[in-house]
């Protein structure tokens, strides 16, 4: 037993279970544990804003799969992290937010006019997986051990531990941390080998079996195993947008989601679709028809971390309750002899078909790369940055058309190098999964393919990644327009002549137009490399300035704002958001 501040037994923790960094901003309150961060080998990064210490440590934990981080004030600290919290609870990431909050006595429930209180695990608790209140000093440990089980159960999320300040500053006698094996599971869940044995047959007797692949597979990093399981079946594989990259987009078996159409097709052929680590959520069209074959028609192999989502939206011939990773290794090893009953010729003359449909498909989308005027094509864009940076760079998508742009012209040719909010769609977070990116890819490129709309709400963040010497390239889209929500309106207000003039006046819109930021300069202010650019060979030129520069750097890119509106595919978007067939 040693005498120390509750602070300071958070940080022993931590240190107990690996972690390394910790995202958030100071504050008097929780001096007790930021204060002994150092002295347990844990490095305090600090954004400009909570809601990003958030998206940091998410970001950082989805490439690394480590467990993320963040910490946040009472009161006003915890309001701005809230946004925060929603997204990498929505997006599946595991995050762990610790929180200061004032004196006992005084809180839950409110006294009556508590300064800096609100009820923050009510609040937190309804947007994440877990959100605990430790009452007093006896406590701590056991519910310090309670969020870190719960961090590791099931799918990943967010999970909270609030600490009032007079526990956090002031000591007790408090019991060494226990060692991580002492209270959670540390090894993986492993699937029972007789439906593993099942799952090997139903996919080996199959006429055209497919694979759709969702973020478990990114979550438990199982690239090599998936690639294994779908070239021992001849099966192509699909994915959920937030799975892009598991394996690579030009694999001879990859159908990229940004084929749309021939993705629904795809699972309309399938006689047997293999869900790993997927929700089927409601950017795949929950699994139902027209999107995909009725269940009557099509058999579903369906596992995951998460026993609660096993069949949850489209019927389950066989759920397994698995670590994808582990599934897919034993799944392997079973099918490895079963291979000579599967009739491959003509599984890879079904995929031919298909093949050929992405071919056609992606020669139409590749005409905007011969628009070669002034403003610059939005696709132009993003295929000059891909072709610039390195394949094992960190892309990340932000914004409304212009994450769209970035997913239907960014080809993934490595595995986990693509971030972007898919289930939240929340505008502003890619500016702090790209530092959280560079913090946990240290030495690696990571650039960011972001909106002038979603750059205006954490812009100040550059001055982040100065201050932590994170080398962020952000290539801003600039329009002056919310571009998603105007080419909707025209649509509403006046469809005729939006087919025929493609833009409207500004008074004929309402709210849509914005004014000018010069992030080149906005950057400049804050000791960052700013560049101004309109044209493909001005924003190849600046891509090698930036670069060079060696530090943070933003490229104001003047994109046309006619085109950048019509963003490929819109209407699948618009058509997700109708609820499909049972």
């Amino acid at each position: 037993m040693k005498t120390i501040t509750g602070g300071e037994f958070l940080a022993q923790t931590l240190h107990a279970e690996g972690v390394e960094k910790v995202f958030g901003i100071i504050d008097g309150t929780y001096f007790g544990f930021y204060s002994s961060l150092r002295k347990y080998g844990i490095e305090l990064i600090s954004p400009r804003h909570e809601t990003n210490a958030l998206h940091m440590a998410g970001a950082y934990a989805r490439l690394t799969r480590k467990l993320g981080v963040a910490m946040a004030s009472n009161g006003p600290g915890v309001a701005n992290a809230l946004p925060g919290v929603a997204v990498e609870q929505g997006e599946g990431n595991r995050v762990l937010l610790i929180t200061s909050s004032r004196r006992t006595g005084i809180i839950y429930p409110d006294r009556g006019g508590t300064f800096q209180y609100f009820d923050q695990t009510g609040v937190i608790g309804a947007m994440s997986k877990l959100s605990l209140a430790v009452p007093d000093f006896e406590r701590l440990p056991e519910m310090t051990r309670k969020v870190f089980r719960k961090a590791w159960q099931g799918r990943p999320g967010v999970v909270h531990l609030d600490v009032p300040e007079n526990i956090m500053n002031s000591k007790a006698k408090m019991e060494e941390p226990w060692e991580p094996a002492n209270y959670r599971r540390t090894g993986p869940v492993v699937p029972p080998p007789e439906l593993v044995e099942k799952a090997a047959e139903m996919l080996a007797a199959a006429k055209f079996p497919i694979i759709h692949a969702g973020s478990g597979v990114l979550h438990s990093m199982a690239f090599a195993e998936l690639k294994k399981v779908a070239n021992l079946l001849h099966a192509p594989v699909s994915t959920s947008w937030g799975a892009r990259g598991v394996l690579p987009e030009t694999d001879e078996l990859a159908v990229p989601m940004r084929h749309v159409e021939i993705n629904h097709q795809l699972r309309n052929t399938a006689d047997l679709v293999l869900v790993i680590g997927s929700r089927l959520g409601e950017t795949d069209w929950w699994g139902k028809p027209p999107y995909w074959a009725h269940s009557s028609k099509q058999q579903m192999i369906q596992v995951d971390l998460d026993e609660d989502i096993l069949g949850a939206n489209k019927p389950a011939t066989l759920a397994i309750l698995s670590d994808v990773k582990m599934f897919l290794e034993a799944l392997a090893r079973a099918l490895e002899g079963k291979t000579s009953s599967i009739d491959k010729a003509a599984r890879q003359k079904q995929l031919a078909v298909f093949k050929n449909k992405m071919k056609k498909h992606t020669n139409k989308l590749n005409l905007a790369l011969k628009d070669f005027k002034t403003p610059i094509h939005p696709a132009q864009t993003v295929h000059i940055c891909q072709e610039f940076f390195k394949e094992d760079a960190v892309c990340v998508a932000d914004g409304g058309n212009t994450a769209v742009w970035a997913n239907f012209y960014t080809e993934l040719k490595v595995p986990h190098t693509f971030l972007a909010t898919f289930k939240l769609g929340m505008l502003g977070a890619g500016i702090g999964q790209a530092l959280g990116a560079a913090v946990a890819r240290p030495g690696q490129q990571v650039y960011c393919l972001i909106g002038d709309g979603a750059m205006g709400f954490h812009s100040q963040e550059v001055e982040t990644a100065i201050r932590n010497g994170l080398k962020v390239i952000f290539i801003v889209f600039c329009d002056r327009q919310w571009g998603m929500v105007k080419i909707n309106q025209q649509f509403a207000l006046r469809p005729l002549k939006t087919m025929i003039k493609k833009s409207l006046d500004p008074s004929e819109t309402i709210n849509t137009d914005l004014g000018e930021i010069a992030f080149d300069k906005h950057a400049e202010s804050m000791g960052g490399h700013g560049e101004r650019v309109s044209s493909v060979e001005e924003l190849k030129a600046a891509l090698q300035r930036s670069l060079a520069a060696g530090k943070c750097a933003v490229i104001h890119v003047d994109v046309d704002p006619v085109k950048h509106m019509w963003a490929p595919s819109l209407i699948h978007f618009k058509k997700m958001h109708e609820e499909p067939g049972g």
